[in-house]
């Protein structure tokens, strides 16, 4: 079964806690689509889910966590012999572990489902996500116990009600910004034009002002260390929505890449389809926003030997010289 290239499966993993939770209230098996109605999620999606979350290399789709749960498929309630579970109306879960079951994972593991559960409630919008808010208090309480230290409040990215006021109002703010593809720190005024939620990389600001070369920046509101909104005020220029849709703006690139490297695609592409799979690597198309060589770059670092830039042509000789130039600055 290919591995969902969605950059939204890192939620739809963590929604599955919540999932087997429900399923523990059902010792003896539920009917599939009743589940996915009790969780509130479309059958075939669930379904979907569940067979991804068993069938894929566990270093695509789980992010390097162990399998906890097993599931038991079958015709109907009354018969307990496994079935196609493609073909299966009723699931049971016949191994569960207490508590989310977060006590029978390693710390590296409870790391990576925390940050997992927090990037998904990011995604959740303003109106938040109750039960996942409380996955996430369990998986702080177990690496902690009951002093560990309380996340922000309603778990929201830090600085990001200042940086929506100021946007809606129009005032400046002042910066201090760890450079994302370059090594240090600055400080800067900018203009918060307009705030994106992406489906990967959390909260970004299209701010100005527009540049000598007539773009805008876009800043990564997880490498913003510390915001203040200034009492002066901007106002975009006429051209302002043309200059928010460049900035947004992708290229297509085609790129063959190792399997242990679909990961990446969801990392740096704003969207990808997969064309053609082989037994060790597969050809996909991606989207890429600017900057394009070092993202390209930074795809080529992840997937090593095994990858190639197999279109534009003028990126299928400078992708390799990206890719070491990359590697040079992280060794730095």
């Amino acid at each position: 079964m290919s591995v969902p290239a969605s950059p939204k499966y890192v939620a739809r993993i963590v929604r599955l806690l919540d999932v087997f939770e429900q399923l523990k209230a059902h010792p003896h098996g539920v009917p599939l689509r009743r589940l996915a109605e009790e969780c509130g999620i479309p059958a075939d999606e669930l379904r979907e889910d569940l067979l991804a979350y068993y069938t894929a290399d566990p270093g695509d789709w789980l992010l390097g966590l162990t399998r906890r749960h097993v599931l038991e498929w079958s015709s109907s309630d009354t018969d307990p012999e496994d079935i196609d579970p493609r073909d299966a109306a009723v699931v049971r879960l016949i191994d569960e572990p207490s508590d989310l079951g977060v006590e029978y994972l390693s710390a590296d593991e409870l790391a990576l489902v925390y940050t997992a559960a927090v990037a998904a409630l990011d995604l959740a919008g303003p109106d938040g996500d109750d039960p996942l808010e409380e996955a996430i208090d369990v998986i702080v309480d177990t690496m902690f116990g009951s002093g560990g230290p309380a996340g922000p409040p309603g778990w929201r990215p830090p600085y990001l009600v200042d940086l929506q006021r100021a946007s809606t109002e129009r005032r400046k703010v002042r910066i201090v910004y760890s450079r994302q593809w370059e090594a240090g720190v600055f400080e800067k005024v900018v203009e918060p034009w307009r705030l994106v939620q992406t489906s990967v990389r959390g909260w970004e600001i299209d701010a100005g002002p527009v540049g000598d070369n007539g773009t805008l920046r876009s800043y990564l509101l997880s490498n913003v260390r510390s915001v203040e909104v200034l009492d002066e005020t901007f106002e975009p220029p006429g051209d302002a929505d043309r200059l928010l849709a460049a900035q947004r703006r992708t290229t297509s690139v085609r790129m063959e890449l190792p399997h242990q490297a679909r990961w990446s695609l969801d990392e740096y592409a704003e969207s990808s389809a997969v064309i053609a799979d082989a037994d060790e690597t597969f050809i996909a198309d991606l989207e890429l926003l600017e900057p394009v060589g070092w993202r390209v770059g930074l795809l080529m670092l992840a997937g090593g030997d095994g990858t190639r830039v197999l279109s534009p042509a003028g990126l299928v000789s400078e992708g390799p010289a990206l890719a070491r130039r990359l590697l040079d600055h992280h060794r730095s």
